[in-house]
């Protein structure tokens, strides 16, 4: 079974990790937004951080940083991809589409990073991954830009209130 990477809106998170059999959860969303752990994700298999969906400093904002990337990529390399990892952010278009999309580069350092972006386009019109966070990845991973550029190839996704929900294999 090849593992895989599913994301969502927050809307999303219980039917999602329901229909998925996820059993690890990422999520990526503004401080002081209640989000309630599904029964099917173990405490220790939820991780939670907490930053805006900016690229640049904005008062009121927490803009994502190296520490941000640190904890991300800390967690998706202990998960086990036994079972499915679902990663969700506010809408599920921008925040959460550039951390699975660092989590597949991540946990995939030998595959490239255009095809991984292209296989997310394909299976979300909407998705628009967060550039600061691909950017910091980029540096951290040793991917020379070439994350940077894969995200810049397939462009901002559709204009959209949500998005839905799709997942990502890691070939």
């Amino acid at each position: 079974m090849v593992p895989r990477i599913h994301v969502c809106p927050l809307s999303k998170v219980d039917e999602t990790a329901r229909a998925s059999g996820a059993r690890s959860l990422v999520t990526l969303i503004n401080a002081g937004t209640p989000v309630k752990r599904p029964a099917e994700i173990a405490p220790d298999r939820h991780l939670v951080v907490f930053l805006s969906d900016i690229v640049v400093e904005a008062e009121g904002h927490t803009l994502p940083s190296e520490s941000h990337v640190t904890k991300l990529l800390s967690f998706v390399r202990r998960w086990d991809q036994a079972a499915p990892l679902l990663i969700h952010c506010w809408a599920g278009v921008s925040r959460s589409t550039a951390a699975a999309f660092v989590a597949a580069c991540a946990l995939r350092p030998n595959r490239d990073e255009a095809e991984i972006a292209q296989a997310m386009r394909m299976s979300s019109p909407t998705a628009t991954p967060n550039a600061r966070l691909v950017a910091i990845a980029d540096a951290m991973l040793g991917r020379n830009g070439r994350m940077i550029a894969a995200i810049e190839k397939i462009g901002q996704g559709r204009n959209c209130c949500e998005g839905e929900p799709f997942s990502l294999e890691l070939r």
